[in-house]
């Protein structure tokens, strides 16, 4: 049984030496992420910059 083992740990560690780097196989995926990533961050801070902005003015009204 330790034999079956260590030949499918080779296999396995074999298996992870000949991957390739799939981002550089797929450029088009990483910048539509990255594109994506922007968006949300963008959406985000807005949203936020107007609660903000919404909290300051009730604040003022409250004075």
């Amino acid at each position: 049984m330790a034999a079956i083992k260590s030949l499918m740990t080779r296999d396995s560690v074999a298996h992870l030496a000949k991957r390739q780097n799939w981002a550089a196989r797929e450029p088009g995926v990483i910048v539509v992420f990255c594109i994506v990533g922007v968006v949300a961050i963008g959406l985000l801070g807005l949203f936020l910059y107007k609660k903000a902005i919404a909290r300051k003015a009730n604040k003022a009204s409250a004075v």
